[in-house]
């Protein structure tokens, strides 16, 4: 999971995302968690938008199984996060709720993360 994100670096949709500053596995439940946080403080407002899928499973053998004997069985779903990504971004709320939001769902992180503006990522436009 070396270098940067090569997509997904900016805020496309929302008016403020949450950006990856390490790379890392994001598990479904991690998602989840973060999700609730920032739909519970923005009491049900605005938009919220997930920019990432765990679709990456990963297996474990239990406990006290001896070796060989193929692949362990899927223990869960992770999606994996690589620095800069974009992982949550949010619309239609003020911005004090939006930051206090956000941060509320990078608590539920294993990764260390910033809170950027439309204007700060660069964000792509199609004006033409």
């Amino acid at each position: 999971m070396r270098g940067a994100a090569k997509g997904g670096k900016y805020v496309a949709f929302g008016e403020f995302g949450l950006q990856a500053l390490e790379s890392s596995w994001i598990s479904n439940r991690q998602i989840e968690a973060a999700r609730v946080a920032m739909t519970r403080y923005m009491k049900r407002g605005g938009k919220t938008w997930i920019r990432i899928f765990p679709q990456k499973s990963y297996t474990s053998k239990g406990v006290g199984v001896r070796m060989g004997n193929g692949k362990g069985t899927p223990d869960g779903w992770v999606a994996v996060v690589k620095r800069e990504k974009v992982m949550f971004e949010v619309a239609g709320v003020p911005e004090e709720v939006a930051k206090e939001a956000l941060r509320l769902a990078s608590n539920k992180l294993p990764v260390r993360t910033k809170i950027i503006t439309r204007e700060e990522a660069g964000a792509q436009t199609n004006e033409g």
